[in-house]
């Protein structure tokens, strides 16, 4: 009685070989043989396959921090982590140790080596000035490889379906590299190097566990493709079955099979949060039409911009108006009391919730180009002279002479010398021009050393004025170019003829001759 079932199990499995033969094309075993031999030699960790790995690594990093899909789609054809897993589910459904070693060796380590590169190359970019990212705000192609979902496991068993399947058939090879973009290996890898140079732990659990998916389902995919294209032992010892399949095959199809747990998982939380975060989008949008209302209900006031923030059982609103006058304070709590009522009313807010109000006011003035403005009279302060008292000239008696007895000689008074005032110098602006200067030019500044107010070139004319002053060692000058900007330059760079002081005369003043005393 116990026959009967096992001629049913052996009568369905031979049919069903019979359909698949029928179904597929037969592979010769001398393509078979040389599958093995190109997968061997392409799971072999050599210096060829860790180069291409290097390059990859690279360029996938580079892809994703620029976040160019383009570049991205470059590394996925370089990478060659898509043979060592193909190798391993053929050494896996054959039992052959050799390959199944070197795969796996080839997989770790490229891996290791694809995750060092991408941490590198993203530590180094943070000391250059050319792409500028924080931790806070990753590239979308960064973060769209870091929460797989289910249809990232379909799309790599469908890749590794086709992979494998063209690897064995020789007139469909090209489908190769079509079936490397499909299923990104590399790319997660580089995803997980730049979530630990950014300390993004989640970034990098996330692109590690949809690498880590990619892998056992390609894997996966293989075994089964060689499974019904007959690459298995004929001596069943090296693999044994299991359910009337090679033990090897029923053991990854449930490590696929878990996969789906985690990755449901994220799923279903990713769906949950991008549910909340809609409904908080609605109602941040209903809270703003609200107070929006509010404020246009005030005579020339508008919204600019608003801000919530909850503490313990308050809700805080600050918002920014612009109002062409001053608020009044019962403004203010009418603006208030309206906002809390509407959003009780609507139910964003509870019952026993309180709301407070913050209001920034920017005072402006409405101008309209069509009406001009009405000119105002201005009381300007004018100085008016104011008569005083004139000087009065009094007249002083000249000495009276005194006759004497006899006639005495004097001596005239010898002349005396008349101080004459020496000419001084007096400083007037005179010509210059710009000597040789570097590119973009001359920095003409606001004050020695101070701000750039603008640049002069080789050969513009000066007016060098009267300012000078000595900073760091260095002389500067005060100039106005051309175009009437005054400034200051470096005396080395402006060439003047040689300035002439000019010559005011001053008046002397001149002695009358003295007159002999009698």
């Amino acid at each position: 009685m116990n026959e009967q079932p096992h001629k049913n199990r052996a009568s369905w499995s031979a049919s069903w070989r019979f359909f698949l033969r029928r179904v597929i094309p037969p592979i010769s075993e001398t393509r078979r043989s040389e599958v093995r031999g190109q997968l061997s030699e392409a799971s072999h960790p050599d210096f060829d396959f860790f180069l291409l790995v290097l390059l990859s690594s690279i360029i996938a990093t580079l892809g994703l921090l620029v976040n160019s899909p383009a570049v991205i789609i470059g590394a996925m054809l370089v990478a060659p982590l898509m043979s060592p897993i193909i190798g391993l589910g053929l050494a896996s459904i054959r039992g052959d140790d050799v390959l199944a070693r070197n795969a796996l060796a080839s997989l770790l380590r490229g891996a290791a080596l694809g995750v060092l590169i991408s941490f590198l190359v993203t530590w180094v970019n943070t000391f250059m000035p050319f792409v500028d990212l924080q931790a806070n705000n990753l590239p979308m192609e960064v973060m769209a490889r870091t929460q797989p979902s289910p249809l990232d496991l379909a799309i790599a068993l469908a890749g590794g379906l086709a992979a494998a399947f063209a690897l064995a058939m020789p007139d469909i090879s090209a489908a190769l590299p079509g079936v490397a973009i499909a299923t990104a290996l590399m790319p997660p890898l580089s995803t997980i190097g730049i979530g630990l140079a950014f300390q993004r732990w989640d970034v990098a659990a996330g692109s590690l566990l949809l690498f880590v998916t990619n892998a056992i389902t390609i894997a996966f995919a293989s075994m089964l493709v060689f499974f019904v294209l007959g690459f298995t032992r004929r001596d069943v010892t090296k693999t044994g079955y299991l359910f009337g399949m090679p033990r090897s095959l029923v053991v990854s199809a449930i490590a696929t099979g878990l996969m789906l747990a985690p990755l449901t998982y994220i799923s279903v939380q990713f769906v949950h949060d991008a549910v909340a975060a809609r409904a908080q989008s609605d109602q941040l949008d209903q809270m703003e039409q609200i107070i929006r209302q509010g404020v246009d209900d005030i005579s020339g006031a508008e919204l600019l911009e608003w801000s919530p923030s909850t503490e313990e059982n308050v809700l805080k609103l600050e918002i920014v108006i612009r109002t062409t006058h001053t608020l009044l304070h019962s403004e203010a709590v009418s603006l208030r009391d309206a906002i809390s009522l509407q959003l009780s009313e609507a139910g964003l807010v509870d019952a026993d919730q309180e709301v407070q109000l913050v209001i920034n006011q920017i005072i402006a003035r409405l101008l309209d180009p069509e009406v001009p403005p009405t000119p105002t009279p201005t009381p300007t302060m004018t100085r008016t002279a104011t008569p005083g008292p004139s000087p009065t000239f009094t007249k002083t008696p000249l000495p009276t002479a005194t006759a004497t007895p006899t006639a005495t000689q004097t001596p005239l008074p010898s002349a005396t010398p008349t101080a004459t005032a020496t000419a001084t110098p007096t400083p007037t602006p005179y010509p210059g021009y710009m000597t040789y200067v570097n590119f973009p030019g001359m920095e003409l500044r606001q004050v020695p050393g101070g701000p750039v107010i603008g640049y002069l070139r080789a050969g513009n004319m000066l007016t060098v004025l009267y300012g000078e002053e000595i900073l760091n060692g260095m002389v500067w000058i005060e100039v106005m170019d051309e175009a009437g900007r005054i400034g200051w330059i470096p005396q080395i760079y402006v060439l003047t003829p040689t300035p002439t002081a000019s010559s005011t005369p001053t008046p002397s003043a001149t002695m009358p001759p003295a007159t002999p005393t009698p």
